[in-house]
């Protein structure tokens, strides 16, 4: 009689599993590619339900070295304070102090005087109407060819609509869930505000005993020469990561402040808010200088086009200075991404989270790549040992 027991084999197992997994990545790859809409539009959703927890982490991740500065510097070398749960606890006050002082003074000093550039630019707008106006009106002298009365015409069909009872009362109509919409955003995002400094709180002060517990769980699941690595890895990970924000940030920075001391040297107008542009929108590599160009350009072009021209040369100056000097200085190879791969990362991570997206999505694909390139090394390493 025949043995129709069943027998385990543990080779063949592994391979099932590891033919599972094969096939299973591919097909999530696959309909990733061919329903990207529906792929972004869930990406999306996503990073919105766990917004808070998101920039909670990011809030913690960023005042990290602070509160470690603090807690090895002041509270243990200076204050002495044996007991490891007050040293955390006073060095995150002290941190988010520091971080809530800083944006006060932000909001003090250079928000009203952002105010008085955009008030004085709303002021400016009939002025450039009429200019507008006039230039229009004298293109007919130098094209002929061109029908300025029913350019002329369509403006005053446009005015009279706007002035139109109908309109005006439709408008006024849905101007109510409007507002009832920013009401739901503004909670929503003090709501999301508030949780996310609560979950940074608790990230900050059990950052010991997450760490401890992650170590604890790579060593159970993981042998100890593969949790070593693992623990090596995320070490290098996070060095390229934070290497790259603290790096980026301090370069805008100094971008900002040099774009704003050469604007009010050449005298040229709106200085702090142009520079304010020209400094955010520098942490975007490569198009962010081109970006934050553009809106400066546009606002001095109306004003005096000679002054745009030199702007645009100040910038010129800038952005190569900040290319081959100033960045190379401070950021080194922190990516270690080719121009290519940097442009990737902008492109997808402007598509997934906008203009915050955009400017972590080069980070992330350069620790992508370093895991990758450390996967390919390990399996030729085996492959030559073998």
């Amino acid at each position: 009689m025949s043995n129709n027991k069943f027998e385990f084999n543990k080779r063949y197992f592994t391979i099932s599993i590891y033919t599972i997994a094969v096939v299973s990545i591919c097909a999530l790859i696959v309909k990733t590619i061919f329903s990207w809409e529906y792929t972004a539009r869930m990406l999306r959703a996503s990073f919105s339900a766990l917004s808070p927890f998101l920039i909670g982490f990011l809030i913690a991740y960023m005042l990290n070295p602070i509160v470690n500065l603090l807690e090895e510097k002041l509270c243990k070398n200076i204050l002495h304070i044996s007991k490891a749960g007050i040293r955390t606890g006073i060095s995150m006050l002290l941190s988010y102090l520091f971080a809530i002082g800083l944006i006060a003074l932000v909001v003090a000093f250079l928000l009203p005087q952002i105010g008085r550039n955009i008030s004085d630019l709303a002021t400016r707008v009939p002025e450039w109407i009429n200019e507008i106006t006039l230039f229009l009106m004298n293109l007919k002298a130098y094209f002929p060819n061109i029908d300025i009365d029913v350019l002329a015409s369509n403006a005053e069909t446009y005015m009279l609509n706007l002035l139109d009872i109908k309109a005006l009362t439709s408008w006024l109509t849905s101007l109510i869930p409007q507002i009832l919409l920013s009401t739901v955003s503004i909670v929503k995002a003090l709501s999301t505000t508030l949780i996310a400094i609560i979950v940074s709180c608790y990230m900050l002060y059990d950052k010991n005993t997450l760490g401890r517990a992650i170590h604890r769980f790579l060593y159970a699941l993981f042998p100890e020469k593969t949790a070593d690595y693992t623990i090596a890895t995320a070490k290098d990970c996070h060095r390229i990561f934070s290497g790259f924000i603290s790096g980026k940030t301090l370069d805008s920075i100094i971008i900002g402040i040099l774009c704003f001391i050469f604007m009010t040297i050449l005298k040229l107008p709106y200085a702090l808010l142009i520079s304010v542009i020209i400094g955010v929108t520098n942490m975007i590599p490569y198009f962010g200088p081109f970006i934050g160009a553009v809106p400066g350009a546009f606002i001095i072009l109306l004003i005096d086009p000679i002054q745009m021209f030199i702007y645009l040369l100040l910038i010129l100056i800038l952005q190569q200075f900040d290319g081959l000097y100033l960045g190379p200085k401070i950021l080194g190879d922190s990516t270690g991404l080719r121009p290519i791969w940097i442009i990737f990362a902008i492109t997808i991570g402007g598509a997934v989270g906008g203009f915050i997206g955009m400017f972590l999505g080069v980070p992330c694909v350069a620790v992508i790549a370093f895991l990758t390139g450390r996967w390919v090394d390990n399996r030729l390493a085996q492959k030559n040992r073998n």
